[in-house]
């Protein structure tokens, strides 16, 4: 173990990198990236690939600076949006001091995670095994799946957590120090993402759509902040719109009456004031827009670039 480099005062030097979060989709990685963070950045969903680009959450304390970068489930893409998603992933682990590969600890070692490891060896940055959800099962249960992974791959560290009730999470941000270099600070220390406001809350929209429309509207919807401004009475004003690929999947968001898309802006606007701080006015529009997950140019309008 290398010792905490320290200045000519006597006191420790600064240290900061960059950290991915991978896995599978649905494995916990927004929901791990929000707990490391203090604050929601990331959508949590239920559903499968919910991350689409790499969401940049900092970390800051006296010592350190750690900038996540929380990834899309690394899955076979099936349109120009999954290649996408797959590529932005596998994009991460190559400027990073140290990669998360998250598991689902209840689910045991599967085909996906197998597809990853592979992918892994052709890296040179420290992976650590994360084995999340242990509030699902034993000590017993573990200590096997420790064996069968540690058959695949060579894992610099292997932590156990429950990302969503916090467990361990505390000594895993001390093992990621070990392995940061000494640096400078990226960000201010108040700053938690670099993503600008508006893509943090066209992401919270979305969320509310994913939760409320369960399997109906699967991965068909975008959502872009088209108007945000604040109003000579201190109000922030935001107009989004709603991108969906079918008619009838209008008709689902809208809801009888405008009733889920009500519910979706009141849920959406709760998050989005406890993000700014302020009062907000939210405005929301559906439309179509046929096949968007298969046209480059719309995917680009809609802010999916590859880095």
């Amino acid at each position: 173990m290398s010792q905490t480099p320290t200045n000519k005062s006597g006191g420790k030097k600064f240290r900061s990198g960059f950290v991915a979060i991978i896995g599978r989709p649905n494995v916990g990685k927004s929901t791990l990236m929000n707990h490391l963070i203090g604050q929601k950045i990331a959508i949590m969903s239920d559903k499968p690939q919910t991350t689409r680009n790499k969401i940049h959450g900092v970390y800051t304390n006296d010592d350190i600076q750690i900038v996540f970068l929380d990834t899309p489930g690394i899955h076979k893409p099936l349109s120009k949006l999954g290649n996408y998603m797959m590529q932005t992933a596998q994009s991460a682990l190559k400027e990073v001091e140290a990669a998360l590969f998250l598991i689902d600890a209840s689910e045991g070692l599967g085909g996906g995670d197998r597809f990853i490891i592979e992918q892994l060896k052709q890296v040179k940055t420290p992976v650590f095994l994360v084995m999340n959800k242990i509030d699902k099962v034993t000590p017993e249960q573990l200590l096997p799946m420790i064996t069968q992974y540690n058959q695949l791959h060579e894992f610099a560290e292997i932590i156990p957590i429950s990302a969503l009730q916090g467990n361990n999470v505390n000594t895993l941000l001390e093992q990621i120090t070990r392995y940061l270099p000494e640096g400078p600070q990226y960000y201010p220390a108040d700053q938690i993402t670099d993503h600008p406001e508006q893509f943090v809350c066209a992401e919270l929209v979305r969320e509310k759509i994913l939760h409320m429309t369960r399997e109906e509207i699967p991965h068909s919807i975008a959502v872009a902040i088209e108007d945000m401004r604040v109003q000579e009475n201190g109000v922030v004003y935001i107009g989004a719109v709603i991108y969906v690929e079918r008619d009838s999947q209008k008709g689902i968001i809208i809801g009888k009456r405008g009733e889920l898309l009500k519910e979706v802006g009141k849920q959406a606007r709760k998050d989005i004031e406890a993000l700014l701080g302020s009062k907000t006015y939210l405005e929301l529009w559906v439309k179509v827009k046929k096949d968007w997950r298969n046209q480059e140019r719309v995917l680009k309008d809609l802010g999916f670039r590859h880095d």
